[in-house]
């Protein structure tokens, strides 16, 4: 379905001063999206940077539909640099932070997919979203816990977002998830903490101090998570019994 007429008719409307015509036309672009041989013409159109205007200013639903429309125009490996470019992951973690459970959610998903690319992943840190992300770690009943670790993980790929994560309690939270989250959680947790203790004494030594052994060997012994997660945990409490020495070369 390529409807080139419309999408160039939409593009000025998601910079509307009207809250109503904002929303339908961002709601219209995101179901356009959803078919791959509209995505180069939407870009083309120069949409990105005003579905970044519409996840700054729009209403709750204008937000949460722009998210999902560049989530839609990022599944385009050659689009995630754009979009990040063009400044979409301050407004996601504002979403991230200020949004409804839905556009929470929605935010997540669309951070995810664009942290793929090292240099989104770079931005991201810099807009502060490992902090929102390591508390959603620990929220439980809302099923975001385990999109943030999957996101965490992602950019603990990087040496600023292992900083930060640290900075921000990550690893107390990351044990705590082995300990109560879910399968999935519990994955993600050891592969996160795996990616900030395999170089860092320090992060090891802190690991130790807040108790993720025994909870490391329960998951290397459960019955409940894959093959593939025991070995991460093995592999994690390999790290944690190796001597640490202040000073060493491996450090931070």
């Amino acid at each position: 379905m390529l409807c080139s007429g419309a999408i160039q008719a939409l593009i000025p409307l998601l910079r509307c001063n009207d809250p109503w015509t904002q929303e339908h036309a961002v709601t219209a672009l995101l179901n356009l999206s959803l078919h791959d041989q509209n995505k180069a013409v939407i870009v083309a159109g120069g949409a990105i940077k005003s579905l970044v205007w519409v996840l700054k200013t729009g209403t709750e639903t204008s937000k949460q539909n722009a998210a999902c429309a560049l989530l839609s125009l990022a599944l385009v490996e050659e689009n995630k640099n754009s979009i990040g470019a063009c400044g979409a992951i301050p407004p996601l973690v504002s979403l991230l932070l200020n949004g409804s459970c839905r556009g929470k959610k929605d935010a997540l998903t669309t951070l995810y997919k664009l942290c793929t690319l090292r240099q989104n992943k770079e931005r991201a840190v810099v807009a502060g979203a490992v902090k929102p992300l390591v508390d959603l770690v620990a929220e439980e009943g809302t099923g975001m816990a385990e999109k943030a670790m999957v996101v965490l993980c992602s950019l603990a790929g990087i040496e600023e977002g292992k900083e930060a994560i640290v900075e921000e309690g990550g690893i107390v939270a990351l044990v705590e998830a082995i300990e109560d989250g879910s399968v999935k959680g519990k994955e993600f947790a050891v592969l996160t903490l795996l990616q900030l203790c395999g170089d860092s004494v320090r992060n090891r030594g802190m690991l130790v101090r807040e108790g993720a052994i025994p909870p490391l060997v329960g998951l290397s012994q459960s019955g409940s998570v894959s093959v593939r997660t025991k070995r991460k945990a093995e592999r994690l409490l390999a790290y944690l019994r190796e001597p640490r020495k202040e000073g060493s070369s491996s450090s931070p």
